[in-house]
């Protein structure tokens, strides 16, 4: 007749069971591909070759636009659908693709004004990371992200929303970069 184990070695087996697959799927994670990461662009002395490579290239990350002025600030590409962070040298550090509300800001120059932790949106979703930067037909316009991670609904029945959503990565480091007063430039 085989022994039976105490109640407590089962909880302790299963305890270390769970942690395992929940490290095992941390360091995939953290391993595995980062699509709104910045990709390094190639150097200007860089050549191309004549033969062709085994090893896929990498999609080119977009360029920064030039009419986005200097410094350090926030750049949202209204026809792009996109999103540059840029340093201090005029170097952009991250870009990322947004989902824009129903309301678009104009092209301008503007300044984050308020920051909000977060808050229920005017389309009734949860959001986090919120940085009013402007106003546009009566509607605030802000960056946040969904708390829940998911992309934005389609907006009921012409809705007017200002909400300019991000991926919840994208929303935390936009948070990390910008406070009250960071310049926002808008372009076409």
């Amino acid at each position: 007749m085989a022994a039976r184990l105490p109640s407590w070695a089962w909880v302790t087996g299963l305890t270390a069971g769970a942690t395992a697959v929940v490290v095992a799927l941390a360091v995939q994670a953290d391993h595995g591909p980062h699509p709104t990461a910045a990709v390094a662009e190639p150097s200007p002395s860089a050549s191309a070759s004549a033969h062709p490579s085994a090893t896929p290239e990498a999609p080119a990350t977009p360029v920064l636009p030039d009419d986005s002025g200097t410094g350090r600030r926030i750049v949202y590409s209204v026809g792009d659908k996109r999103v540059w962070l840029v340093d201090a040298t005029g170097r952009a550090t991250r870009t990322f693709a947004v989902w824009p509300g129903t309301v678009s800001p104009q092209p301008g120059r503007y300044s984050v004004t308020l920051r909000i932790q977060s808050l229920k949106g005017s389309d009734g979703v949860q959001i986090e990371h919120v940085m009013y930067f402007t106003k546009a037909e009566g509607v605030n316009i802000a960056f946040s992200n969904a708390l829940d991670g998911s992309s934005p609904p389609p907006a009921p029945g012409g809705q007017k929303l200002g909400g300019i959503r991000l991926h919840k990565e994208d929303g935390a480091a936009l948070w990390s970069f910008g406070d009250q007063g960071t310049r926002v430039a808008v372009v076409k």
